[in-house]
């Protein structure tokens, strides 16, 4: 089964964190996670903020076994929809939308994602 893990299931994961194990049996499959280049931005950043450069380089090789998908017009006009409708910020907005072109679950911990078709919720952030 396919899914999409967003940034906070990859820094849970990546931290070991109290959610790592709702994450890490997905994420270990990672052929079957669909990865959005708006993650892959998201959680570098986190790596190099709170590690270090050559750790969050690693990462993202790790996250280019997935199934990579870029921000393009498609998504960008859904996630615009999105966001507009259910107040998501652009980068959740983008996230849920690669998802729903997907036909994928979206796996969070994020609680902007609360109530939204086609989320698994894990605790809340």
């Amino acid at each position: 089964m396919r899914v999409l893990v967003d940034s906070c299931g990859w820094v849970a994961y990546l931290t070991d964190g109290p959610l790592a194990e709702k994450f890490a049996p997905l994420l270990k499959r990672i052929h079957d996670v669909v990865v959005p280049t708006v993650v892959q931005y998201e959680v570098y950043k986190w790596v190099c903020r709170e590690r270090e450069e050559t750790l969050a380089l690693r990462v993202v090789g790790h996250m280019e076994q997935g199934v990579v998908r870029p921000l393009d017009t498609r998504v960008a006009l859904l996630a615009a929809d999105i966001s507009r409708e259910r107040g998501l910020s652009m980068a959740d907005a983008i996230v849920y939308a690669h998802a729903r072109l997907e036909d994928v679950k979206l796996v969070t911990s994020d609680k902007h994602f609360e109530g939204l078709p086609g989320v698994i919720l894990h605790g809340v952030r």
